[in-house]
């Protein structure tokens, strides 16, 4: 089964809420076929909750992650997904630093959203076209394609008010939508219609 790896610093804020959002999406456009997500972080507080601020954050957006506890990441989880998505080009460096072959699929969020839409699918592809998808992304990057290294990070909202929380979720919520696209193909109706 195709992996993603959701990495921030303490695994208790943004990527809790990425690893949340991105299981939801991947899981009700794939059901039980869905790549497996997980979440870790650099400096990971492992054993410790998400946020509260993270855990009313992502269930507004329709998101339960209240059981989350936190990981500190290793050299195997790193090993072992299939693609790395960083909350922040801090995290993709340290991946890329500690494992040089996981750099070809390490990523910030924003970065792989755009990398893939670059050349994003027109017809629906399954999970097992996920390492085929961070190829092409890759090869696009080591062809110098580049996003905007102005805005590559989601900001850390560790100690901020319950409206950057919500912002964040926000932000994230829209950048896994663009990411799962580009990755496997625009969202089905029947999945669209789901919604409404």
């Amino acid at each position: 089964m195709a992996t993603i790896l959701v990495v921030c610093s303490g695994n208790i804020c943004r990527s809790p809420v990425a690893e949340g959002l991105l299981r939801h999406a991947l899981l009700g456009r794939f059901g039980t076929d869905a790549p497996r997500v997980s979440s870790a972080g650099t400096i990971g507080l492992t054993g410790a909750s998400a946020t509260q601020e993270s855990v009313e954050a992502a269930a507004e957006r329709g998101t339960d992650i209240a059981a989350h506890v936190a990981r500190r990441l290793t050299d195997q989880m790193i090993a072992e997904a299939d693609v790395i998505v960083c909350m922040a080009t801090e995290h993709r460096d340290e991946v890329a630093e500690r494992d040089v072959e996981a750099g070809s699929r390490a990523f910030t969020l924003k970065e792989l959203a755009r990398l893939l839409e670059i050349d994003t699918p027109h017809v629906l592809l399954g999970p097992d076209r996920l390492t085929e998808r961070v190829a092409t992304a890759a090869v696009a990057r080591s062809a110098g394609a580049s996003g905007n290294p102005f805005d590559e990070d989601i900001v850390d909202p560790i100690g901020m008010p319950m409206e950057t929380y919500r912002a964040i979720a926000w932000e994230i919520d829209q950048w896994t939508d663009r990411l799962v696209a580009g990755l496997f193909g625009p969202v089905p109706a029947e999945i669209v219609g789901e919604g409404t």
